[in-house]
């Protein structure tokens, strides 16, 4: 299944190329974003993919490849992003995107361990070199840890139900054996999606450390950023959402202290304007070609 853009025209909208400009897609994935950057920052516009997933990289190589040096590309995660701007002598760029989503390569490989509606391996990592995988968290963590692994990432409401399922059915090497023991154990869920989809949200989170690594990445965003240049995010669920809004909206105040102190004592200074009061989100048509995109938010700022 050919992999979709999220939110293509709104990225390149908000994100505003201009010819000359120096950009980083931080999950460049298939390259389709990157595409639409390089396209409209022509003749001069440069781009830096990363990615962590050498099989998504590798076909966004080839996507791009007609844009010759305009387009480097390296296998690393996004927060590893100032030293590969040293090594191209980049010291600030002008826009930075991220997508936080899956591709629906990742989601349709069932090798990947990332989907449970077909057997594979629980595996779930964005870079298959690193070590871990969502079957060494099953079956090395403690009860306890579990429970709260899912409950923290999934926001899983039975989540220490399903942690002690995990451990009576210990050791799980397979997506579906899983899946069909969380939905024998907890059943349909009021809201009709499929009863082990928190869970697996949580394990990939964890596996991935994707929370720290978006935590540590934001400041350093606005770090390399040029006056005028502009980071977008797009987030596809609660906790990653949360987090960029809550980034945006204190690096936008001058004044971030506790309202109970009646004069400011923190000298904090704005450093960013809300492009995106509130998340862009995907059209109907968007949603009803896309169905992947319905749950997209994106948030984007301006450094000032």
């Amino acid at each position: 299944m050919q992999h979709v853009p999220v939110l293509f025209h709104e990225v390149i909208d908000t994100l505003d190329p201009t010819s000359g400009g120096v950009y980083v897609d931080g999950t460049v994935g298939a390259g389709g974003h990157a595409r639409g950057i390089i396209e409209a920052s022509s003749p001069r516009g440069k781009l830096l993919g990363l990615d962590r997933d050498p099989a998504t990289l590798e076909i966004a190589g080839k996507q791009l490849a007609e844009f010759g040096n305009r387009v480097v590309l390296v296998q690393s995660s996004y927060t590893r992003l100032i030293p590969h701007l040293n090594n191209l002598n980049w010291k600030t760029v002008d826009g930075i995107l991220l997508d936080l989503g899956l591709s629906s390569m990742q989601l349709d490989n069932p090798e990947r361990g990332f989907s449970f509606r077909a057997a594979g391996p629980l595996d779930m990592r964005f870079d298959p070199t690193q070590p871990g995988t969502a079957a060494d968290l099953i079956n090395h963590s403690s009860k306890t840890d579990l429970a709260n692994l899912i409950f923290r990432y999934g926001e899983e409401r039975y989540s220490r139900r399903i942690a002690d399922a995990i451990i009576a059915n210990r050791p799980l090497e397979d997506t579906q054996e899983l899946a069909d023991i969380i939905n024998r154990t907890i059943g349909k869920t009021p809201s009709g999606i499929h009863p082990a989809t928190r869970t697996f949200q949580a394990l990939r989170i964890a596996v991935n450390h994707e929370l720290e690594a978006l935590e540590a990445f934001l400041p350093l965003a606005l770090d390399i950023l040029n006056p005028g240049g502009r980071l977008a995010i797009i987030a596809f669920h609660s906790l990653e959402d949360r987090i960029v809004k809550h980034f945006f909206r204190k690096e936008s105040r001058d004044c971030i202290c506790p309202t109970d102190i009646p004069h400011c004592v923190c000298d904090h200074i704005a450093r960013v304007k809300q492009i995106t009061r509130r998340p862009i989100r995907p059209s109907e048509k968007e949603t009803l070609t896309n169905p992947r995109a319905r749950s997209a938010k994106l948030r984007v700022v301006e450094k000032i």
